[in-house]
C-alpha cells in the first residue's frame, strides 16, 4: 500500500527527503537551497511550501511540493505543484495521478481555487485536466509551459 506523507508531519524523514527531493531535482551547486527549503517548510506556520512523499514497503517511490511560487517570471500565480517525480521501477502504476489527486485536495483543503506547474511535457498533464494556460521564463530565460488545475468545490 502507498502512503503519501508530509514531510512535516515525520521529521524523522526530514534528512532523507532532503536527500531524494535534491537528487532527483538539485544539482551539485544547490543542496542547501533544498536543505533550507524543506527544512524551513517544517517550521513554518504559513501553509506553503509543504513537501510530500510516496512511501511503499518503508521505500520513498516519488514525490511532490506545494509551492508559493515556482516559476520567477509569474509571481501572480500561486500555489505551484512541482517536484512530481516517481521512481522508474514504479512507473506504469498511475502513482503520479495518484499524487496529483492528493496534491489538488490538499490545495483544496488550504482555500485555494486553482493550481499551476510548470513543464516541458506536453499531454501528461492534459490527460488529468490540467489546461495550458501559456508561457512563462525561468531566471535563466529559459521557456517552459504553464498549466492551471481549477479546483472544483
Amino acid at each position: 500500500m502507498i502512503r503519501i506523507q508530509n514531510v512535516r508531519d515525520y521529521p524523522e524523514l526530514l534528512n532523507e527527503a532532503i536527500q531524494y527531493f535534491w537528487g532527483q531535482w538539485g544539482t551539485e551547486t544547490n543542496f542547501n537551497f533544498y536543505q533550507d527549503c524543506i527544512f524551513q517548510s517544517c517550521r513554518t506556520e504559513s501553509d506553503l511550501p509543504r513537501f510530500y512523499l510516496a512511501i511503499e514497503d518503508d521505500k520513498i517511490i516519488g514525490s511532490y511540493a506545494l509551492l508559493r511560487s515556482d516559476l520567477n517570471s509569474r509571481q501572480d500565480l500561486s500555489p505551484w505543484f512541482a517536484c512530481l517525480y516517481i521512481n522508474p521501477e514504479a512507473r506504469g502504476r498511475n502513482i503520479g495521478d495518484l499524487l496529483q489527486t492528493h496534491a489538488i485536495n490538499e490545495t483544496r483543503q488550504k482555500g485555494y481555487l486553482k493550481l499551476y506547474l510548470c513543464t516541458e511535457l506536453t499531454e501528461y498533464y492534459e490527460r488529468t485536466n490540467w489546461n495550458y494556460v501559456g508561457k512563462g521564463y525561468s531566471i535563466s530565460d529559459d521557456e517552459t509551459r504553464i498549466y492551471e488545475y481549477v479546483i472544483k468545490e
